[in-house]
């Protein structure tokens, strides 16, 4: 057997491989199942007891010659193939998928756009906030029935720390830190514990808007939301304001859009009406200034608020408000051509 051994690993040692053809001879040969290794190593039970030793280590290094040469060989097989391979210069590359815009950010950068050609800023704050920020400085007293309008996320208790449940709190940031006047819209997201829906989600976008000068008017604000209007949905939009309450503005409006899918005539999104709720709106309340450090004898103001969701769902039609959440690329790629 040690004869036998010599001679394989005589024949190993000068065992020239060339392709992936002789690569699998030499494994077949050497080290497959039924290879010459494998038969010696079957036949190593017969070698005397006084001869095993010795003849193990011959053994052994056979086979790990063997399987060194072999991997070696293997690599530069492979190395050699791959530099061969000749490339058609001339072929199309792989093509590189375009991605797109969330439908939210598409339409929050165009509520962006259209308010700062009427010389609006964005400012932007904390969504973690505390009570005074996000109810007390707007004219939330406490134990107000006002507060329970919103159903708020708390996250420590004595003082209120909460998760802002509008972007309003920002204007509080902004009137206590900023001298009139004062002009600015504030996009961001806001939290409220409601249950998930087709209609209604737990955290959602808005964008809220400022202005505070001298003899500001609810007539400036009409105009303003007018003209938003329009270059939101349209030059033939018409817009009405329908009285309402909000602790922070006097007098206080909700807006409506005719129904931009109907013209107003009346269809099942608009319920037969013709109009469409977008937004709430009014002058700010003289209480919210002075809170803020300014003088409401001196300065008028008007705010306004609007869901982000809301707006994308009327400019394209998406009924179910958890799409905007679930990252499904098959409904995010509707909207690639809407940048």
């Amino acid at each position: 057997m040690k004869d036998k051994i010599t001679y394989l690993l005589s024949e190993i040692r000068s065992a020239q491989i060339a392709n992936k053809a002789q690569l699998e001879e030499f494994r077949l040969k050497y080290l497959s199942k039924k290879g010459e290794i494998s038969i010696l190593f079957d036949g190593f039970k017969q070698v005397l007891s006084d001869q095993k030793k010795e003849v193990g280590q011959l053994l052994n290094v056979l086979k790990t010659e063997a399987q060194e040469k072999f991997s070696a060989f293997s690599q530069k097989v492979e190395n050699e193939e791959t530099v061969n391979v000749k490339s058609d210069l001339t072929m199309p590359g792989d093509s590189i998928e375009v991605g797109s815009r969330h439908p939210l950010s598409i339409v929050k950068n165009e509520i962006i756009d259209i308010f700062s050609r009427l010389g609006f800023t964005v400012s932007e704050g904390p969504e973690i906030e505390d009570d005074w920020h996000v109810f007390t400085a707007l004219n939330f007293p406490e134990e107000h029935p006002a507060r329970d309008m919103q159903d708020t996320f708390f996250i420590e208790k004595s003082p209120d720390i909460l998760l802002r449940t509008h972007t309003s709190s920002v204007q509080v940031r902004v009137m206590e830190n900023q001298k009139p006047p004062i002009r600015i819209i504030m996009p961001g997201r806001v939290f409220r514990n409601e249950a998930i829906s087709a209609r209604a989600h737990c955290f959602f976008h808005q964008v809220e808007g400022l202005y505070i000068d001298h003899h500001v008017s609810f007539a400036d604000l009409k105009q303003t939301l007018l003209y938003f209007a329009r270059e939101m949905f349209g030059a033939e939009t018409k817009i009405r304001l329908r009285p309402s309450y909000f602790p922070f503005t006097e007098p206080s409006a909700e807006m409506d859009i005719s129904c931009n899918l109907c013209g107003g005539e009346g269809c099942a999104f608009c319920k037969h009406t013709g109009w469409v709720e977008i937004l709430g709106c009014g002058m700010v309340d003289p209480n919210v200034l002075e809170k803020c450090g300014i003088n409401s004898k001196e300065y008028t103001g008007y705010a306004f608020g609007m869901g982000i969701e809301r707006i994308t769902n009327l400019k394209f039609q998406v009924k179910d408000l958890r799409m905007f959440s679930e990252n499904d690329v098959r409904f995010l790629k509707q909207f690639s051509n809407s940048i």
